[in-house]
C-alpha cells in the first residue's frame, strides 16, 4: 500500500485512469460486436453502416494508446474482409 502522500495520489490517479481506459476498451468492443452481429445476420447494409461507425472509434482508441495500432488495423482489415465477402454473390459449385 502507498505510504507517502504523492504515492497515495498516484495510486488514486492510476485507478481512475484504469477505470476510464477499461470503459473506452469496452466501447471499442461494443462497436466491433455490432459489426459482427450484422455480419452474422447476413445484413450487408447494417454491417456497412456499423463498420463506418466503428472505424473512427477504433482509430481514435489506437491514437490514444488504449489499443495497439496493429490491433486496430487487424480489426479493421478483418471486418472489412468479412463485409466484402458478404457482398460477393455466392457462386454455385460446378
Amino acid at each position: 500500500m502507498a505510504n507517502s502522500p504523492s504515492a497515495i495520489k498516484r495510486a488514486k490517479q492510476a485507478d481512475k485512469r484504469r477505470r476510464h481506459n477499461a470503459s473506452l476498451r469496452s466501447m471499442v468492443r461494443t462497436y466491433i460486436k455490432n459489426v459482427v452481429k450484422a455480419l452474422d445476420a447476413k445484413d450487408l447494409e447494417r454491417a456497412k453502416s456499423a463498420y463506418t461507425l466503428a472505424v473512427p472509434v477504433i482509430d481514435r482508441m489506437a491514437d490514444k494508446g488504449i489499443i495497439h495500432k496493429n490491433k486496430a488495423a487487424r480489426h479493421k482489415s478483418r471486418l472489412s474482409a468479412h463485409i466484402k465477402a458478404l457482398a460477393q454473390p455466392v457462386q454455385a459449385a460446378a
